[in-house]
């Protein structure tokens, strides 16, 4: 056993070890030692205590904390609130979020200014009242001034949350302002994605999205689909519930850079197909590639990870993970 085997939280809490190192705590969560130390280091999400030494250990509740920050982001919830939730969840001395980077500029993904948060409660406001014309408006402005993904973190998917709570506190009585406002959020992140550049304009394969067989959970491949039109990243969109064969014939015939599949629950989280899409090769023979799959969504675990993969969580690492394919 090497020396960045994964301490049990029975073992961690018996003293039968000092903690985990970084490393295998990120190899447990499927995310990279790099996002760990982020997430430290801009929120707080930390070793309770401090041991001397350069290198962090991680105790059994601090490892239950990075597991909620991860559950969260992998939902969909940006990062500085995700780390807000979770620190709330198992409040510890010490313990606060970063708002801002060295220079007192917001930091990435730190809490939405005040702007954004106004932006958000005039949305939630329009929904409730069912007025498509104002949620139209007030969603092309925040695309236009913050940005697509400012605009996806700090106002769309604060709205939605907020209305999906009023919905599961009211016994559906409040789900038609849902549903309009899911729609209105799905037509402005249409409408970006279809604003980007023609396909090829890269010299080299799309993005292939997708959700899996029996999935049909869209808005964040949407999101997606839309922040890669903003980089100028060629992609197709295939959307909800993409049978198996259908998929695995698209990827044949795109030879994409990369397939993101989302799972929104372990019920559709696909390991197979997963498998067979990153082995998927294409090209001219002795020039032969395989894509790079990102396995988005709650619906999957550290353990899907293989060979080709990579577990993104939140729509920007999404996005540097795939702009590093095109160099």
């Amino acid at each position: 056993m090497d020396d960045a085997r994964v301490v049990t939280m029975d073992d961690a809490a018996s003293g039968a070890a000092p903690g985990v190192p970084t490393g295998a705590v990120a190899r447990r969560l499927g995310v990279s030692p790099t996002t760990v130390r982020s997430w430290e280091q801009r929120y707080g999400i930390g070793p309770a205590a401090r041991r001397e030494g350069r290198h962090r250990r991680w105790g059994p509740q601090d490892v239950a904390l990075l597991e909620e920050m991860c559950r969260l982001t992998s939902s969909g919830v940006p990062p500085a609130e995700a780390a807000r939730a979770a620190l709330a969840s198992r409040p510890r001395p010490g313990a606060e979020v970063r708002t801002a980077a060295p220079d007192g500029r917001p930091g990435p993904g730190g809490p939405p200014p005040g702007g954004a948060r106004r932006d958000s409660r005039g949305l939630a406001r329009a929904a409730a009242r069912l007025d498509g014309h104002a949620m139209e408006a007030l969603l092309r402005e925040a695309v236009v001034s913050r940005g697509l993904v400012a605009a996806w973190e700090e106002v769309m998917v604060p709205t939605l949350h907020a209305v999906g709570r009023t919905w599961q506190s009211t016994d559906d009585r409040y789900v038609a302002v849902e549903h309009l406002l899911s729609w209105h959020v799905s037509t402005a992140l249409r409408r970006a994605a279809v604003a980007g550049p023609p396909d090829g304009v890269r010299g080299t394969g799309p993005v292939v999205l997708a959700c899996l067989p029996g999935e049909q959970h869209t808005l964040a491949l949407e999101a997606l689909a839309a922040a890669l039109a903003e980089r100028g990243l060629p992609a197709r969109m295939f959307g909800a519930a993409v049978p198996a064969e259908a998929l695995e014939a698209a990827v044949r015939r795109s030879g994409p850079a990369a397939v993101v599949l989302w799972s929104q629950s372990r019920a559709t989280a696909d390991g197979a197909l997963a498998r067979r899409t990153a082995a998927t090769a294409f090209g001219p023979r002795g020039a032969r590639t395989t894509p790079l799959v990102l396995l988005a969504g709650p619906g999957w675990t550290a353990r899907a990870v293989t060979a080709g993969m990579v577990r993104p969580h939140g729509l920007r690492e999404a996005l540097d993970l795939i702009a590093a394919r095109y160099g």
